[in-house]
């Protein structure tokens, strides 16, 4: 497999007056924002980095005005992983990200139990114009969907794009919509949800909005079309939490249908012949990492999630 240009690459820069007496880490994650901090860092461990033509000591070592910064950056690593050839939807490609509709039942990242069959496995066949991230041949998974969600995913072929997108949403500013068939009718029909989410104190594998110490999360939701026992929502994250949607959805009390962990309607959902979580992720806007045009994509609503509207006889144009 051709993986593109690997080979070494090199940089130097002089310290302005403003980052005079500050750490080399920061300096270097500043006035070179291609790489993240804890990029640098590696590097600086690898000793990869000089300061005056000297080795840097540590990552915390001290600069002053007027030093004298230089890098070697060393070809990407390939990943210990078997590329595999198998079909992808993709709705937007160029050299800096792919934008993808993720089908539901692929896990994203090996795992113990997915050690194959994965979209990083799919990816790393696909893409030969991957650059690397972090110091290895792979794409950069910008944001993650659960195994059994479907919908619009982003990924990034090099690191700077990587960076780049990941700051935008860290910083809000990119829109993502999510389609979810709950059970019940939410009151009222539009809302927003806000609680802490973390580990279940119970469950490990669970997240849960009942906790006394997580971290805050925002669901904003509303409804879309309702039938006698369920509605279809329309859903934006203002956070990335693990499990958000299916645990806020839960945690007012209309489960998203299908949901094996976090509804408790195994008899229903077997009537309606749903197999998975009915969740969808339907939109998403971002600027592009490199022209920072904005741009939007919308993924078709899969069969099942079609199927499923019909089944509990909700009727929406989609």
């Amino acid at each position: 497999m051709d993986l593109g240009n690997t080979a070494p690459d090199t940089g130097r820069l002089i310290v302005p007056p403003e980052l005079d007496g500050g750490r080399l880490d920061t300096a270097l994650a500043k006035l070179a924002p291609n790489h993240s901090r804890s990029r640098w860092q590696a590097m600086i461990n690898e000793g990869l980095v000089k300061v005056n033509g000297r080795p840097a000591l540590k990552v915390r070592q001290t600069i002053a005005t007027g030093d004298l910064i230089e890098w070697i950056e060393p070809a990407a690593r390939p990943i210990a992983l078997v590329p595999e050839d198998r079909p992808l939807k993709i709705l937007f490609e160029d050299p800096h990200l792919l934008v993808l509709d993720k089908p539901a039942g692929l896990v994203i990242h090996p795992a113990p139990g997915h050690e194959a069959g994965t979209l990083v496995h799919a990816l790393l066949h696909h893409c030969p114009d991957l650059r690397g991230v972090g110091g290895e041949l792979r794409p950069g998974i910008v944001h993650r969907l659960d195994r059994d969600t479907s919908g619009v995913l982003v990924v990034a072929k090099h690191e700077e794009a990587h960076r780049q997108l990941a700051e935008q949403f860290k910083s809000r500013q990119v829109k993502k919509e999510y389609l979810a068939l709950v059970y019940g009718h939410p009151e009222p029909p539009s809302g927003v949800i806000e609680t802490l989410i973390g580990r279940s104190p119970s469950r490990r594998d669970k997240m849960s909005a009942r906790v006394m110490h997580g971290r805050l999360a925002r669901t904003r939701y509303r409804t879309l079309a309702t039938s006698d026992t369920g509605s279809l929502l329309l859903v934006q994250i203002e956070t990335g939490r693990t499990h958000q949607i299916r645990v806020h959805m839960a945690h007012i009390g209309h489960p998203v249908v299908g949901d094996p962990m976090y509804g408790s309607r195994t008899a229903q959902n077997r009537r309606l012949g749903v197999g998975r979580q009915m969740l969808h992720a339907w939109r998403i806007g971002f600027h592009h990492p490199a022209t920072l045009e904005r741009m939007e994509f919308e993924c078709p609503v899969p069969p099942d999630f079609k199927s499923a509207m019909q089944q509990i006889r909700i009727s929406y144009l989609l």
